[in-house]
């Protein structure tokens, strides 16, 4: 493993433990160049998946790309880092199971998109702005209106107040 500090390829590890419910290794390396010290994670993965862009350009598919998106749509949320990086590794799960080799970027932002509607709202409404390109207040209205029809088809909370459905819904804990 190089090292992200110096660049040398003589590291050492001094713990390894398993995470995310036993689906990755969490490892501690020390860089003998330089003594830096960092993290790596190992994770299986079942097959290369290649993402082709709207623009029809193909790029590797990148499990960190798409955890960095979510987090932004999900900063200052109150959403546990853990639940953050299940949601993640389903969506990869998802993706793996399809047995495509090839996948559009439409799909991968459908799975993202399904998922975030799951656990938070406003970090849905975050999320469908970059990901639909909104360029009014309309598209967000039309977003709003998709969350508020959601909510009435599931069964009702408990009123407390007069607060609206999006806000109940974004404040219940899932």
């Amino acid at each position: 493993m190089r090292c992200p500090y110096c660049s040398g390829e003589t590291t050492q590890v001094k713990d390894s433990r398993p995470t995310d419910e036993n689906q990755a290794i969490r490892r501690r390396r020390v860089c003998e160049d330089c003594g830096g010290r960092f993290t790596t994670f190992e994770r299986v993965q079942l097959r290369e998946i290649v993402v082709i862009k709207r623009s029809g350009r193909r790029v590797a598919f990148d499990r960190e790309k798409l955890l960095r998106s979510v987090e932004v749509a999900l900063r200052k949320r109150p959403i546990q880092p853990e639940r953050t990086e299940r949601m993640v590794s389903g969506i990869v799960r998802q993706l793996e199971s399809m047995g495509e080799q090839e996948v559009p970027s439409s799909v991968v932002g459908e799975l993202v998109m399904t998922a975030l509607r799951g656990l938070d709202p406003v970090a849905y409404v975050r999320f469908a702005s970059v990901y639909r390109d909104f360029r009014e207040a309309a598209d967000f209205h039309e977003v709003l209106g998709e969350i508020a029809e959601g909510a009435t088809e599931r069964p009702a909370l408990p009123a407390s107040g007069a607060a609206a459905p999006e806000r109940g819904e974004g404040g219940r804990k899932h």
